[in-house]
């Protein structure tokens, strides 16, 4: 593989940031230069060589974005992004050597929030990196993180209504709170698809253990947004699980 070239030592260190990106990479020379560039852009990290350690420092350090390599030792990069979407909904960029339609297209679709083919210009990595914390984290004259808005949805997870905007009229919507739950869950991500294990989780009260209770849930949730003038949402993936419109 070439190697990267090394941080310009010319450029002047962006202002310090709190967000921790968490490098999921076997390959040291790679590690290193990917946290050269983030530190350069105000933005701190920490380094897993392998998919176990990566999951452990996920866990306990809850960073704000995961660079994420497919070929880990221990525990592969799917498997990590599997658990690390049955736990929550960290952004994750996946890394891979591998420049086939499928794989991006595996990786989209378990929940990678974006994909980086190698070799890559780690100037690019960090680009993206900044693109998709900009669109994961709230920032100043932004929409607190306790509203959640995705047209025409708004969702309060305070007052724990949700609400819907057809034709400039505003209407509120009757969910049971698991549907809530659900449909605050697609808001938050509407691009993303969300798997049957992780809305199990995520979503569902305790006592729901199957995951073919949540294709009942969704089946109900789409039936009152159909009531209100929308059709087909949320959007089924065959064998995958959910995600809230099929538009980009």
């Amino acid at each position: 593989m070439p190697m990267m070239p090394p941080p310009d030592p010319a450029l002047s260190p962006a202002p310090a940031s709190q967000a921790l990106i968490l490098i999921a990479e076997d390959e040291p020379e790679i590690a290193d230069i990917l946290a050269a560039y983030l530190a350069r852009s105000g933005l701190r990290s920490v380094h897993a060589a392998d998919g176990r350690r990566a999951l452990e420092l996920h866990r306990s350090l809850r960073p704000d974005l995961v660079l994420l390599d497919v070929q880990m030792p221990h525990v592969d990069g799917w498997q990590v992004l599997s658990e690390i979407r049955h736990r929550g909904t960290t952004p994750v960029i996946m890394l891979t050597a591998l420049d086939q339609d499928i794989d991006k297209l595996t990786g989209l679709r378990i929940g990678a929030d974006d994909y980086v083919v190698k070799p890559f210009n780690p100037a690019e990595v960090v680009a993206r990196t900044q693109a998709v914390l900009r669109r994961s984290t709230p920032g100043p004259g932004r929409q607190d993180q306790r509203v959640l808005r995705a047209a025409p949805f708004q969702i309060d997870l305070d007052t724990h209504e949700a609400t819907v905007e057809i034709d400039d009229r505003r209407q509120s919507l009757n969910l049971t709170l698991t549907e809530f739950n659900l449909l605050a869950q697609l808001v938050r991500a509407p691009r993303r698809v969300f798997s049957r294990a992780e809305l199990l989780t995520t979503c569902l009260p305790e006592g729901d253990a199957l995951e073919r209770t949540v294709d009942s849930h969704i089946s109900k949730l789409r039936r009152k947004l159909e009531d209100v003038g929308l059709a087909g949402v949320p959007v089924g993936i065959r064998g995958v699980g959910y995600k809230l419109w099929s538009g980009e």
